[in-house]
């Protein structure tokens, strides 16, 4: 299961890394400062970054999740600061 959890992340990081930055700043996404968009999904989801990396552009993908892992999200951190909900869902 533990195992089975960073195979899920690694690839949908390998995704997410091979997206433009660009396109997830776009005016459909949800979007505001990095610290807020966390504080948001901790507060309503229990969600904490689970896995962490850095784009090709600078930009920060982040997966986040509920301890029980029933729902999670991916943000993505553009280098000015802007997070935008790239994608969520339950398990």
């Amino acid at each position: 299961m533990f195992r089975t959890k960073y195979l899920f992340a690694g690839l949908v990081l390998s995704v997410v890394a091979g997206s433009s930055i660009a396109e997830a700043a776009q005016p459909n996404y949800s979007c505001s400062d990095r610290a807020s968009a966390l504080s948001h999904l901790s507060k309503k989801f229990s969600e904490e970054p689970i896995v962490i990396g850095l784009a090709n552009n600078g930009g920060v993908v982040e997966v986040l999740t509920y301890a029980s892992r029933t729902t999670w999200s991916i943000i993505i951190t553009t280098p000015d600061g802007t997070a935008c909900m790239f994608a969520a869902g339950e398990h």
